[in-house]
């Protein structure tokens, strides 16, 4: 058996391909973290490149699905690659190829064939709509309602920080129901839904919005899975976003790391290179060190899903420690540069404002906490 401290040979092509091809968009980074307009080239791109496609059957223009053709290590190595080249893309990755087999798998086969290869071909997204203003984690706390009725449903509701909600052809909503937490595709020119942006530091080009449904009608076609398995659906979905997550913001603050390596070696003060300052040197093994560890948890954990084995409190694990490494990192990197790494004439603070959006998705530092206290301790005692 090979042991787990290298990837093989197989898993190092994957990552030079997405390498390859991420690489000439990493100079637009920082002019696109300063735009609000949605990054549709960049989608097409992937798109074309089939990176959107990562966990999508063949059938429907994707790269095969997660357990076949591809495990789920090979997305992690999408979204860490990505991520370093621009967080842009690695977003626009991690959302498509999540929701992309989700609908794949749960629609009827005509409305899969109907949304999925859209998706796959960057030609729309769609969001996942969750978290609500009275409840975040707790999707059993949610307030948004679907009721039965001809034909179909009515949902009525407010979710809130959606992202994508105002570039989206459809949202995925959550509603409670009489048989439970159902999910439910509702396209965003339904009537009733209304979108409101906000206006948020860091996202910009993703948007991120509240969704109001008002009498929206859902017809029973577009409902994902049976009635009542949407919190199953959730539950499933967030270990291993919260995995890849890991991954995305280890990526990021591995390219602010890299950029302060150059300077520190350029920039002179009192007649030698800064570096030679272990004040400047030291932050810098330190995060280096850091950063290491934490992608390979991360790496741990998504092995251990390709495994079949539990890995929530690996996941926890990997969510609460890189996000905290990587937000440290990229702090350390802008003093590092001093007054110009303030500026946003570099992509530092964009980093800085875009890391810490992935800090609160998928559940706060507390709640990765509480997961992994729970798992350690058990539930009855925490």
């Amino acid at each position: 058996m090979q042991p787990p401290v290298h990837f093989s040979e197989e898993y190092e092509e994957f990552a030079a391909w997405v390498r390859e091809f991420a690489t000439p968009y990493a100079e637009g980074y920082n002019a696109r973290a300063h735009s609000e307009e949605f990054p549709w080239d960049l989608a097409k791109a992937m798109g074309e490149a089939g990176l959107l496609g990562l966990g999508t059957s063949e059938e429907h223009g994707g790269q095969g699905r997660i357990g076949e053709e591809l495990t789920k290590v090979h997305l992690g190595i999408a979204h860490e690659e990505l991520a370093y080249a621009d967080f842009y893309l690695s977003q626009l990755s991690y959302t498509s190829n999540l929701t992309a087999p989700l609908l794949e798998r749960f629609l009827p086969p005509a409305q899969a064939d109907e949304w999925v290869p859209g998706i796959v071909r960057g030609e729309h997204v769609v969001a996942l709509a969750l978290t609500e203003p009275g409840s975040g984690s707790d999707a059993a706390g949610m307030r948004t309602r679907a009721e039965q009725v001809e034909g179909g449903w009515k949902l009525n509701g407010e979710k809130t920080s959606i992202t994508f909600a105002p570039h989206s052809k459809a949202i995925i909503v959550f509603a409670k129901t009489a048989g439970g937490v159902t999910a439910f595709l509702v396209p965003n020119a339904a009537a009733g839904v209304s979108v409101h942006k906000f206006d948020d530091p860091g996202w910009k080009p993703l948007g991120r919005a509240a969704v109001f449904l008002d009498d929206v009608f859902v017809p029973d076609e577009l409902v994902i899975g049976g009635v009542g398995d949407g919190f199953r659906l959730v539950m499933k979905e967030f270990d291993y976003t919260r995995s890849v997550i890991g991954l995305m913001t280890t990526g990021v603050a591995r390219k602010a790391l890299d950029m302060t390596i150059e300077y520190v070696k350029i920039r002179q003060a009192f007649g030698q290179p800064i570096s030679k300052n272990q004040g400047v040197s030291f932050p810098i093994a330190e995060n280096a060190t850091k950063l290491e560890a934490a992608r390979w948890l991360t790496y741990r954990a998504l092995s251990l899903a390709d495994a079949g084995q539990k890995f929530s409190k690996e996941a926890a694990m990997t969510k609460l420690y890189a996000t905290d490494v990587s937000l440290q990192t990229i702090r350390d990197c802008i003093i590092a540069h001093g007054h110009t790494g303030f500026s946003e004439d570099l992509a530092l603070q964009a980093m800085l404002r875009d890391v810490s959006g992935l800090e609160i998705g998928e559940g706060t530092p507390q709640i990765q906490k509480l997961v992994i206290a729970r798992s350690l301790i058990g539930r009855e005692y925490v």
